[in-house]
């Protein structure tokens, strides 16, 4: 069973989950929004079966992770959640990583692996393109429906909904991103508590703002916010899966993507999955870990 444990960055106490062989081939789970580190409860007992080491860290806002000083802003831009992973692995000196991460955590290993790829010897990148901000000319309208949730927060009733009213926002988001998901509403009633965090609803709000230029990121992440801005090239290999059915980052986000990687590339379309990949496709997730961890 996992443990839960604690570690501290500049700006975190991060919460996170370990479990299997401390000396095992160390993997990191990073999870998505609305979410938390349940997401990952189809596969860990199988990477823990293979001698690895696995660990799952919540991301900032959800769960037990806590900033460690009330006057720092409450960001959640990818700049801020790939500084985070890139601490998270320092301060527990992981190496020759392969990170698993789906939506805002395949968007923070994205980060981690163009910019901090030191420590990593693979990723595997769902439910999320690289290099997918674009003005709004360039996105279809079908896309645009899809990020509604993104836009409404520039609304003052938008933002009352992400906080008050989170618990049937994120149901929705379920439900419309993930039609054919016949489990769901169980594994959504497990992870639910995680979104009680204090922080949960300014970094949601604040991650959209900032997304579409609505707001500044967090000074403190500004180097960073800028370097991604480049698109840089991923420096690992990597392995993208994206459900045909995902109703949040449509499919097409992730084509087409072949000159941004630098190293070992390949993206696999998942029919008949939507947004949630770990659990909607575990053994698929857990075969494209597999591929990267021997490699």
């Amino acid at each position: 069973m996992p443990t839960t444990k604690h570690t501290q960055t500049h700006d975190l106490d991060i919460a996170y989950e370990e479990a299997g062989d401390p000396r095992g081939k160390p993997v990191v789970l990073v999870h998505g929004w609305p979410d938390d580190v349940r997401c990952w409860d189809k596969i860990v007992p199988a990477l823990v079966d293979g001698g690895h080491r696995v660990i799952a860290p919540y991301l900032r806002g959800t769960g037990p992770t806590t900033f460690l000083s009330a006057d720092t802003m409450r960001s959640g831009a990818i700049a801020a959640l790939t500084e985070d992973l890139a601490e998270f692995l320092e301060a527990l000196d992981l190496s020759d990583v392969v990170i698993c991460g789906y939506d805002w955590g395949a968007r923070a290993g994205y980060g981690v692996a163009a910019l901090f790829p030191a420590r990593l010897r693979g990723l595997v990148a769902m439910a999320a393109g690289y290099a997918t901000s674009q003005p709004i000319k360039e996105i279809s309208y079908d896309l645009a429906r899809a990020y509604w949730y993104e836009w409404v927060v520039a609304l003052k009733q938008g933002q009352e909904a992400m906080d008050k009213d989170r618990l049937r926002l994120a149901r929705f988001l379920w439900a419309t991103w993930s039609p054919d998901w016949p489990t769901k509403w169980q594994d959504f009633d497990e992870m639910a508590p995680s979104l009680q965090n204090d922080d949960w609803a300014p970094i949601s709000i604040h991650a959209y703002l900032q997304r579409w230029k609505e707001t500044p990121g967090a000074p403190e992440h500004e180097d960073v916010e800028r370097r991604l801005a480049e698109n840089p090239a991923i420096q690992v290999a990597t392995l993208v899966l994206h459900g045909a059915s995902d109703g949040c980052n449509l499919v097409d986000t992730s084509a087409g993507k072949d000159q941004y990687f630098a190293a070992q590339y390949e993206r696999i379309v998942l029919d008949a999955i939507g947004h949630f990949i770990p659990q909607e496709a575990p053994k698929q997730t857990l075969d494209a870990i597999l591929r990267l961890t021997s490699s």
